[in-house]
């Protein structure tokens, strides 16, 4: 009998007999939400946060204490839904979260205001208008507020009843590390309401300070975000000051060592191209600028940029004056010039050592550092074999100096690939040339020949068959006497080969006029001779040549 394919393959009712009952799992319950909008971290407004709103009665602890209290959420009863009641559920479903998502949007306007949330981070506006917030309230109730937020409200009291304002500020200051253990969505309105009490002061120089120090110490109440936080509240102490108030420099300053300190050097490098403009903005003097040149440099090595590091090494030397003798032989030059002579050797792609050398406080270092000098002048100008002797000459030096043999005469075989390209005036290099100049096997010539192409210092092509290299560009390592004498060498070469052009260009066009003038008198000749006059009076009148001048070449 024809059974239905359900029935058929369904199990006995026998079959189900022994097998235990299957109790069904206890439903998910929904852990309550924190109190307050409902909005991630990441989306706070770090920048110009609310002020820190006033206590509306006696109960709440924390001048930022969330308005609303927690709520318990009742937990999330399963139910079976059958298909006439799937479709009614799911409507009242999503009318019951599109509510939701409008009340909590709602709360976060009215609590943040109408601006678009911003990632935290580390940003240093580009010459911006100053930052502002919203504080709302004299000066004596927000510090009485502050005063009593980080637990010195009566000392405060006193002085703010005889209005000694800048008393009771810094007491408020001696106790702001306070605010690096309050809770994290309290951090900035806290330090946010703190720097807008430091700036009111008549004297800001003297607290900065100490809120800075605050900032570089860790934040304890959020190990996971509180280089964000701090990064955050030192960026607002430098936007609210005016672009051209010269506590800028010192924020900066702070923030440098704050960078360098957390590792995060490429938060930093994009607002550098900015330093020239705010010094002269600010009128820094050349000391301070060059401890934020050498913070800066310090920051970038630490962080693994070596161009960068260096390109702000040389900034800060540049900063010593020239004229003064006693200046750049003091013993911060000479150990910023020695630093920077080791960062140039032995940088693997660094092959110009002219701004360096040109730089008085590195000059000086023939009288302080001698061999360290003669180093120098070796990697500017000379070539391996100078290399060679000097380390004969110094023997066990370069290892106690703690600089890399290997990598140091590496470079010296490419520099003296360079300089050997620069001197040879037919631009044929032979093989054997090249492996005697870098003292290697002649089977090494191609590799290095590669390797001194691909370091930008020469441009040519190789000639298996002939064992020569075709020089087409190359860079000289310095340019001074010797390479214009080389230099006036090739332009007389180059003018010899342009007479020689001119004398070979003019005899040619001599050989095209006399061809003319031979075809013209045996045209003249076939017409005679078939009775054919040219020109009246049977005779035909030439116009004379015009005589050929050196101007008409």
């Amino acid at each position: 009998m024809a059974t239905n394919a359900g029935q058929g393959n369904s199990a006995s009712p026998g079959a189900e007999e022994g097998k235990a009952t299957k109790k069904p799992k206890p439903p998910p319950v929904r852990p309550p939400l924190p109190p307050g909008p409902r909005t991630p971290y990441d989306f706070y407004d770090a920048w110009s946060p609310p002020a820190i709103p006033k206590k509306s009665n006696g109960k709440q602890h924390s001048p930022i204490a969330d308005s609303e209290p927690p709520s318990e959420l009742e937990s999330v009863k399963c139910r079976t839904l059958t298909p006439s009641s799937y479709s009614r559920w799911l409507d009242a479903y999503h009318n019951n979260h599109v509510q939701d998502v409008l009340k909590g949007a709602t709360e976060y306007l009215e609590f943040y205001g109408a601006k678009t949330p911003r990632v935290t981070g580390l940003i240093v506006s580009k010459m911006a208008a100053p930052q502002l917030i919203f504080v709302d309230g004299t000066f004596a109730e927000l510090a009485q507020e502050m005063a009593e937020y980080v637990q010195v409200g009566e000392d405060v009291k006193t002085y703010l009843a005889k209005e000694q304002n800048e008393e009771a500020l810094h007491v408020i200051v001696q106790a702001s590390h306070l605010l690096n253990s309050v809770p994290e969505k309290e951090f900035t309105g806290a330090y946010n309401l703190l720097i807008h009490l430091v700036l009111q002061s008549k004297d800001p120089k003297k607290y900065l300070p100490i809120v800075c120090g605050n900032l570089q110490k860790p934040i304890t109440s959020s190990p996971a975000h509180g280089f964000t936080l701090a990064a955050n509240a030192l960026s607002t102490v430098f936007n609210l000051l005016e672009q051209g108030n010269p506590l800028r420099f010192n924020v900066l300053l702070q923030i440098a060592r704050f960078i360098r300190q957390h590792g995060q050097f490429e938060l930093l490098k994009p607002r550098l191209k900015n330093l020239e403009g705010w010094f002269d903005l600010w009128d820094t003097n050349e000391d301070d600028q060059r401890r934020l040149y050498v913070e800066v440099s310090d920051a970038a090595a630490e962080a693994g940029d070596d161009a960068e590091s260096y390109y702000y090494l040389i900034k800060a030397l540049g900063t010593f004056d020239r004229d003064e003798q006693e200046e750049i032989t003091s013993e911060e030059a000479q150990k910023l010039s020695l630093k920077a002579v080791r960062m140039a050797i032995s940088h693997p792609t660094r092959f110009d050592f002219q701004d360096l050398r040109a730089l008085p406080s590195v000059q000086a270092l023939g009288d302080s550092h001698p061999i360290y000098s003669q180093l120098l002048d070796i990697f500017t100008e000379q070539d391996l074999e100078d290399y060679s002797d000097f380390k004969d000459e110094h023997e066990g030096w370069i290892e106690k100096e703690k600089l890399d043999n290997e990598k140091l005469q590496r470079k010296m075989r490419l520099l003296t690939f360079a300089s050997l390209a620069a001197s040879t005036p037919n631009r044929e290099i032979p093989y054997a040339n090249i492996a005697k100049a870098l003292q290697i096997p002649s089977e090494e010539v191609e590799m290095w020949t590669i390797d001194v192409v691909r370091a930008k210092l020469v441009e040519g092509r190789l000639s298996q068959q002939q064992k020569v290299f075709l020089v087409h560009r190359t860079t000289y390592r310095v340019f001074g006497e010797k390479q214009w004498r080389e230099l006036a060498t090739r332009i007389d070469q180059y003018k010899s080969i342009v007479d020689q052009l001119r004398v070979v260009l003019r005899k040619g066009q001599s050989d095209v006029e006399s061809q003319r003038e031979r075809e013209q008198q045996e045209l003249e000749r076939k017409l005679a001779g078939a009775g054919i006059s040219s020109g009246q009076g049977g005779e035909r009148r030439r116009l004379p040549l015009k005589p050929r001048t050196d101007e008409d070449d």
